[in-house]
This record gives structure tokens, sequence and C-alpha cells, in this order.
């Protein structure tokens, strides 16, 4: 029945559909304001353009652009993250097919099972909601798009030996995915993964000579940021932050972090508070857990590629890049969309396999679905106003300035004064030089002031 035309992606859509669908009813958040509401640069094609020159993410800004000029309400920046979302799930489910292409030889119908079971995971997964449902999380989402529509055609071209898929489609998709983000720069080293796990034969002269054109462009790209001064200012900036031997620690931590929120996702958080680790007893748990996870991957190299494949993904996705530019927040829950689905693959494996010898595979598949589905409507709900978020967020970072800083704006927003100066106040006891916490505070403080004047 998976081979039926058009039930595949139907069944994909209304997955999409059912766990998405209320999501179209949530407001501008957060970065939503800077980016998009109060940017200039993104409500007209001439203010777009005028921007390019000099700007980052050209091709995430156009998205922003047409959404704005098509109508500024938020609906329809939502709608066009759903569609971007429904078409991600169509590529990991060609993809994973791709990748269980030579596994369960022995039994067709279930490796097909298993390829549409983890674009199902993935397409109702609420650790997703971040890079849906939260507008700016599109930088994420669409990137992904571009990126694994470039590493499906190459390999479209490197298994059918079609030269267009190779050094034209492919290399033209990772241009437009680092165009929307420039994280997408890890693109020739996913290549490069999956020769390891899937080539028969690895030689470095046909890998060079398949891979040119993404090592060329690469190469550009990276100079093209180098040489862009708003983009070297935020390198340089962020490279100061901490020692590459503390960005190490840190982001190790932050990589367990990050697939307990895969695994337990009841637990997502739009502003994690996260430490700096500072020394190794502080991870020791962390890297040994990742160094036993990557025996595994070893260890199944050949027997199991798509496992060894799907550690080395989630590791190259979260890890190397973020070592030697340290973000400011040291991860966020979007992280997981491209790096994530990966690790669905192990899952959709291990209910095939477990279920199947019980003849619950179908009932087992289903529940764990709905299960998943109904935790995303539920955090696409904390997504229906600022408020809502920010109240969610300051119970699972009770310790972090910025969410109260946060809840107090939306308190002010909303008219709620007193829980809007009480919040403020517990930011700036958190981080007495959190200066935006004084400035909201003396603004508020200020306009109550009028306020009492105009009633006397």
């Amino acid at each position: 029945m998976f081979r039926k035309a058009g039930i595949v992606p139907f069944a994909l859509l209304l997955a999409v559909l059912a766990a998405y669908g209320n999501a179209l009813h949530g407001a501008f958040q957060f970065d939503d304001y800077n980016v998009i509401v109060n940017s200039g640069a993104v409500h007209s094609l001439a203010a777009w353009y005028a921007d390019v020159t000099h700007g980052l993410r050209p091709l995430l800004k156009l998205s922003y652009t047409l959404n704005w000029l098509s109508g500024p309400d938020v609906p329809g920046f939502h709608l066009f993250n759903i569609c971007v979302h429904f078409l991600n799930v169509l590529l990991i489910y060609a993809l994973a097919s791709r990748l269980f292409a030579h596994s369960f030889d022995h039994d067709p119908q279930r490796k097909h099972w298993v390829a549409l079971f983890a674009a199902l995971l993935f397409a109702v997964h609420p650790a997703n909601t971040e890079a849906v449902t939260y507008i700016s999380g599109r930088s994420m989402s669409l990137m992904t798009l571009f990126y694994l529509a470039a590493f499906l055609a190459y390999i479209k071209g490197r298994e059918e030996s079609k030269a267009v898929w190779l050094y034209a489609v492919s290399p033209a998709l990772f241009i437009l995915a680092v165009a929307t983000k420039e994280t997408a720069v890890t693109l020739p080293f996913a290549l490069l993964l999956w020769e390891i796990c899937y080539a028969p034969t690895i030689s470095l002269k046909s890998i060079v000579r398949r891979q040119g054109m993404h090592w060329a462009v690469f190469l550009l790209l990276a100079l093209l940021l180098l040489f862009n001064d708003r983009y070297w200012r935020l390198m340089a900036f962020s490279a100061g932050l901490h020692s590459v031997r503390e960005n190490f620690l840190t982001q190790l931590h932050a990589m367990t972090y990050l697939f307990g929120q895969l695994v337990l996702p009841w637990r997502l958080n739009i502003d994690p508070d996260l430490p700096v680790i500072t020394a190794w007893n502080q991870v020791w748990l962390d890297g040994m857990l990742w160094l036993m996870l990557l025996a595994v991957a070893g260890w199944n190299l050949r027997k199991r590629p798509w496992l060894s494949f799907a550690l080395g993904w989630f590791v190259l996705q979260l890890f190397p890049l973020y070592v030697f530019l340290p973000r400011l927040d040291v991860a966020n829950d979007r992280q997981l969309y491209l790096a994530g689905w990966a690790m669905l693959l192990p899952v959709a494996v291990a209910c095939a396999e477990l279920a199947a010898n019980t003849g619950l595979r179908n009932t087992a598949a289903a529940a764990l679905l709905l299960a998943l589905a109904g935790l995303t409507l539920a955090r696409n709900e904390v997504y229906r106003s600022e408020l809502a978020l920010w109240e969610d967020t300051v119970r699972s970072s009770p310790h972090k300035a910025r969410p109260y800083n946060n809840l107090g704006y939306a308190c002010f927003l909303a008219g709620n004064l007193a829980q809007a100066e009480q919040a403020y106040l517990t930011a700036i006891k958190l981080n007495p030089d959190y200066w935006r916490a004084e400035n909201n505070l003396a603004q508020l403080q200020n306009n109550k002031g009028i306020i009492s004047a105009a009633e006397e």
C-alpha cells in the first residue's frame, strides 16, 4: 500500500495538519518583532534589495518580505512555516527510503513502513515546534528544506550517475541553504558522512571528483562570510565569549541536553538556562555517553549503516561548528530540527522490530504518534500569546533573568502593571547588571506615575 501514488504524501499531509492546525492562531513572539514586525528591511522588495548587499540571510529575509507584502497578518506567516515543514517531511521520507534501501531485504514491506513511520515521527514531534510554530524559527526550517534537498540531490546523482544532480542541482541548493542560514556550511561534511556509511568502497579521488563542486562552493561562501563586515563582527564577538576549551565542554553538555529534549519532549523551553561549562568534572557523564554512542556508530558501520549515519549526523549538526563559533544562547530546541530527524530512524526501526514480533506494530506506532501529536498541539497553544509563552518559560527557567524581563514586557502590554513590575524586579534580582530590565522597570514606573497624576 505504501507504493500507491498519493497515499504517502496524503498521510504525511494529514499528520502535519493534525499536529499544527492550531498553530495558525499563534502570535508574533520575541525575535519576530526584531526581524519582521519592526524591521523595515523586510517590508518592501526595495528595502530588502538594499539590505542584500551588506546583510545576512537574504533568502530568509526575502521569505519574510513576500509574507509581509501578501498581508502582514500572523496566520500567513504560520501557513508558510507549516508548508515548509510539510515539504521537509516529504524529504525525510525520501531520504529514509534511500537510507534503508538495502536494509530489510527479507521484508521489503517493512522497509517502506519504517521510512514512512520515521517521516511521520518527524511530522508530529513536538521538538520541531520552535522551528515551525515560532515564526522566527523559520530560519532553521527553511534552511533545512534546501539542505536536505541538496543532500538528496547528491545521493540521487551519486547512485544514478547523473552529473546534473551532482554538479549543478545539489551545489545550487547548497547555496540557497547558506543564503537562508549560514550554519548550512556543514553540508560537505554531511556528504562525507554519507560516503563513509554507504559507499561500497571509499576512494579519495572519486570523492574529490564527486564533491569538488560542493567544496568549491564551501570555500567561496566561507570567503564571502568572512569578508562581510556584519558577519565578521558577529564572529569576532562570538569567538571572544569563551575559550575553545570552554566551548567544547559547554557544547558537549548542550548536545546531551538537546538529546534529552528529543527523548523527553514535554520539557520544551524557548529560553533554556544552560551554564557555560569550565571544567571536565562537570561533564564527564556527557563525555562517557557520547563516547559510547560513537563507539556504537563505529561498531555498526557496515551492519547497520543507518544507525552509524544517524549518530554521526546528530553530532555533526550540533557540535563541531559551535565549538569554534560559540552561540550567545548555549542551545535552542530549534537546533533539533535539522539534527534530530536522523535520530528518529533508530526509533522507527526499533518500533518495527519489537512490535512486529507481537503483532502490535501498527498499534504501538499509532499510540506513539498520537502521544507526540498531542504534545505538539499543547505546545502550539503556548505560542498563542506572549503572556502564555513567557509564563511557560519562567516555569522552565526560574533562575534566568531574561524570561522574567520578557514576561514583564508581556504583562505590560496586557495592562497588568503590577505583575510586570514584579517580573522586572525578579529579573534584576537574578541579574543585577541586566540593564534591559532596569530600563523597562524605569519606563513602567514612569508610566504608572503619569497614570496616577491623570487620575488625580
